[in-house]
Parts: C-alpha cells; structure tokens; sequence
C-alpha cells in the first residue's frame, strides 16, 4: 500500500519541481533581469561584436570542452578522447536540461561506460574521483579569488571574511577525505557519520535510513588509493585547467563587449565566477538556469561594470557553455547509440549489476 501511494504521489512531485524550476527560470529573465538592462540594450551591444570577436569567443569555448574530456580522461584509465567527448557531452546536456538532471545524468554515465566495457567499480571510482576533485576546486576557488584580492588591495572585509569561512569549509572537506584515505577505519566512521546524516533526512520523507555506507567508503578508499596514488597530479591539473578555461569563456565575453580592466578587474571576474560556480551547486533549476546568470550579473554589476554590458556578456557566455551544450549532447548520444563498433562486454573480473 505504501508502495502504491509513493508511486502515485511521485510523478505530482516531479510536476511540483518542474513548475518551481519554471517559475524561477521565467521570473529571473523575465523581470528580474530586464530591471537591471534593457534586453534592447543588450542585443544593441552583442550586435556591435566583430566576426574576429565571435570567432575567438567560440574558440574559448571549443577549448573550454576539450578541457573537460581531458578531465574525465585523467580520472577513468582506458577512457579514450572520442569517447570522453561522448561521455561528457550527452551527460552534461541532460544534467542541464532535466530537473533532477544530475541524478539522471549519472544513472546514463553508468550505461554509457558500462556498454564500452567498463565494470561497476571503475565507473563508481570515476564518478566519485570527480565528484571530489570538482567539489574541492569548488570550494578552493573563492578563497584563492579573495586571497589574490586582498593581497592587491581589492577585497573588502566582507570579502575577507567570506575567504575564512570558504577556506575552513576546505579544510574540513579535505581532512575528511584525507583521514578516509589514511585509514579504513577512519574511512568506515565517515561513510557511517554522512550515512545517518542522510538518514535524519530521509526520514522526514518516510524513506529507508541508509546502513551500508561505512563498507562502500571502505571499498571505495581501496579503489581510490590505487587511482589517486599514480593519476593526482593529472587529475588535479585537468581539472583546475578544466575550471580556468571556462572562467577565460566569462573574462573573454566581458572585454569584447567592452568591459574594461578598469572597470571590472580580472581577479574580480575571477572572484565572482568562483561564487558563481558555488551558487550553480544548489540544484535550484537545472544546471542552474537563471540563477547563475543573475549572480554573475549581481557581482559583475556591483564590482563596477556597466549593466547592459554585463548582461550581454553573461547571456553570451551562458550560450557559449549551456546553450550550445544541449544539441552537443544531442548529437553525441545519437553517435553512442549509432557506433557499435565502441560497444564490448564487461570482463568477467570487474562483471557487477550496475546501479538501478
């Protein structure tokens, strides 16, 4: 009986999510936006970009996803460039489409490497290498952007003080997962900690606590060690270089419409992609439609910068790495489903159910 109330009661859920999702998206660009610049304003300026200018703006962001297959290369051995393109793309576009995309998008990431050979451990290992690597430069990001700031002379105490808290939030977050490599003990007391922490949350929607997380970080920190040990320094470059490519798509946007070094200075784009970045983090709309845009206008408009300019440069850098990654990853899952050629079973050795 529970069953079927939970199942009647999801699809009105989901409903719920896509319409709050609707709502906030429309919201923002329908007027929170146009109260900050005229959108006429604002098509006045990209029109007054030159063909060089578009052309180089596109090139960043050819780069920017050259970068990420890279990434994805250096945390999964045996994954090829094609095939991190493919990957990457499908999965990226519908975590940005879908509410709940994330999720979606790992359960797709699961049969995508599954059906080119890869086992259930190497799958997890590269989704939770990722995970992690991401999280931290995430987190690392802000406080490098405000530490740079304060040393020239352009953070405020505020800033100062959002540098602290970001840097004490590291600090945890790497302790953890270095004690958790330390020692497997260590390892099991955290999944067991973060698992009833869930489970207090679970609970308050009548879901099942979550009991086996101490043995899965466990297994997990034995994969780890044997991945991290050799591919760390690869790892946390591709994905530093990953993050830096796509804040040079946001820097390049705001100078060709005329933004200058004076006006808004390239440690303060940096500063506010960063906050950008943690802001995309809270799974609001689907790959944060809306609100990133409005964050990234916020402090780009509050740093100095002129405001139909600004909205100009954030909606064309919102195009050039959301945008134009929906029909990307449209047509690199028509390439999944079309090459079988890529297609191979999964080694006896490393043969597992893949997640449901």
């Amino acid at each position: 009986m529970a069953s079927a109330e939970s199942k009647r009661r999801f699809p009105l859920r989901r409903v719920v999510q896509v319409a709050f999702s609707f709502l906030i998206v429309v919201g923002i660009f329908a007027f929170a936006i146009p109260r900050i610049a005229d959108y006429s304003a604002v098509w006045a300026t990209i029109q007054d970009l030159t063909p060089m200018e578009f052309a180089s703006l596109f090139a960043a962001m050819l780069f920017n996803l050259f970068t990420y297959w890279l990434a994805n290369m250096a945390a999964l051995p045996g994954l090829r460039l094609a095939r991190s393109a493919v990957v990457t793309q499908t999965t990226t576009s519908v975590a940005n489409t879908l509410p709940a995309g994330g999720a979606i998008a790992v359960g797709l990431t699961f049969q995508i490497l599954h059906s080119w050979g890869f086992g259930a451990q190497k799958i997890t290992l590269y989704i939770g290498v990722t995970g992690v690597w991401n999280t931290f430069l995430k987190l690392g990001l802000p406080v490098v952007a405000l530490a740079l700031l304060a040393i020239t002379g352009q953070a405020t105490g505020a800033l100062v003080l959002a540098a602290l808290v970001g840097l004490a939030v590291l600090v945890v977050a790497v302790s953890l997962f270095a004690l958790a490599l330390w020692k497997k003990e260590f390892a099991r007391r955290i999944g067991d900690g973060l698992g009833r922490l869930v489970s207090w949350f679970l609970r308050l929607f009548r879901k099942p606590a979550i009991t086996a997380w101490g043995e899965q970080a466990v297994a997990f920190r034995k994969r780890t060690i044997a991945l991290v040990e050799k591919r760390w320094p690869l790892l946390t470059l591709t994905t530093v270089v990953s993050q830096l490519a796509l804040w040079f798509v946001l820097l390049l946007s705001l100078r060709h419409v005329g933004i200058s070094e004076q006006e808004v200075s390239t440690l303060q784009t940096l500063a506010v992609f960063a906050f950008g970045r943690l802001l995309g983090a809270i799974p609001i709309t689907p790959g944060g439609l809306g609100v990133i845009e409005l964050g990234y206008i916020g402090g780009l408009v509050s740093a100095g910068g002129n405001e139909a300019q600004v909205v100009a440069a954030v909606l064309l850098f919102r195009v050039l790495t959301y945008v134009i990654q929906i029909p990307i990853g449209a047509f690199t899952y028509v390439i999944w489903r079309a090459k079988s050629s890529w297609r191979k079973p999964v080694p006896d050795s490393e043969a597992e159910p893949t997640p449901a």
